[in-house]
């Protein structure tokens, strides 16, 4: 298929990487111009702009930062509503405002061309690997159309509802995923103290009722206080953001999801936003006197 791919993050490259790799026609586009390179290197086309990106496209992806970000691809001057043809798809991966999806899919809507708000969890390993679970929401139609691309990126591909029900399923994958990383942080420095046997234990964890993917592939940070990225706090921070704005609309307290977001708001605050962002053991650590 003729696609096009807005967004070569630590996210976007591995995944426009692969729908190249898997023999679609791929033309990529980044900001940062010289993220494109790497992919132009396998054979992709280069766009100066979202809308040059999307011309011609049969399905274009998006995969950026925040809500802004994707106002601007899709809206702005020189944005991918300028390039889409009628019939076309717009298949938005990022993490954004559900009613911004909502705005933005209407507005393409009214133009022939139709949206997904899909976006992942997984991380960067499920980016290279193409193990990624994908969220949509948005026309059952389109999806189908889309649904082979979907397969080269995730292992799992569910449709969630209407505009905007994709971006509301990641809010609360986010929301639930933030209470497992502080409670795996706290469990780990509870046996780093006691002096417990923590190989022996993480075997014992992984064949009980805690186990989960945090445990299983983030712990080990966890211990050794060593955060490489895979997911970078500042974003989780935003993400986390987004779905604080949805339960007050929605009238649902979240205390947990609100404490966690203020530990990656001090974090970044404190220069740690692009570390993974299961160093929110940084801050247990140092209430338990591991680090200083």
């Amino acid at each position: 298929m003729r696609v096009g791919f807005i967004g070569l993050g630590t996210m976007g490259a591995p995944m426009a990487r692969r729908l190249l790799e898997a023999g679609h026609d791929v033309v990529v586009h980044n900001r940062t111009r010289e993220r494109e390179e790497p992919l132009a290197a396998l054979g992709a086309g280069r766009a100066a702009s979202p809308r040059e990106c999307a011309a011609g496209r049969e399905v274009v992806f998006t995969m950026v930062s925040d809500t802004p970000d994707l106002e601007q691809v899709v809206l702005g001057e020189t944005g991918a509503v300028h390039g889409l043809e009628r019939g076309a798809v717009l298949v938005d991966m990022s993490t954004v405002s559900p009613a911004a999806t909502r705005r933005i899919a209407d507005e393409l809507r009214g133009r022939g061309v139709a949206m997904l708000d899909a976006p992942v969890s997984g991380g960067s390993e499920g980016a290279q690997k193409g193990t990624l679970s994908i969220m949509v929401g948005g026309p059952a139609e389109a999806l189908e159309r889309v649904r082979p691309l979907l397969e080269v990126l995730g292992r799992t591909i569910t449709h969630v509802g209407d505009s905007g029900a994709g971006q509301v399923a990641k809010a609360v994958n986010q929301v639930i995923i933030a209470g497992t990383y502080a409670s795996v942080a706290e469990g780990m420095a509870l046996a780093m103290k006691a002096g417990v046997d923590v190989d022996a234990l993480l075997r014992a964890l992984a064949g009980g009722a805690a186990q989960s993917w945090v445990l299983e592939n983030r712990a080990r940070n966890m211990l050794t206080g060593e955060y490489p990225l895979g997911f970078r706090t500042r974003l989780h921070r935003k993400d986390l953001g987004i779905a604080l704005a949805e339960a007050r609309e929605r009238g649902v307290s979240m205390p947990v999801a609100a404490y966690v977001e203020q530990l990656e708001a001090g974090l970044v605050g404190r220069g740690y936003g692009d570390e993974d962002v299961s160093n929110v053991a940084r801050v247990v650590r140092e209430l338990a006197g591991i680090d200083p």
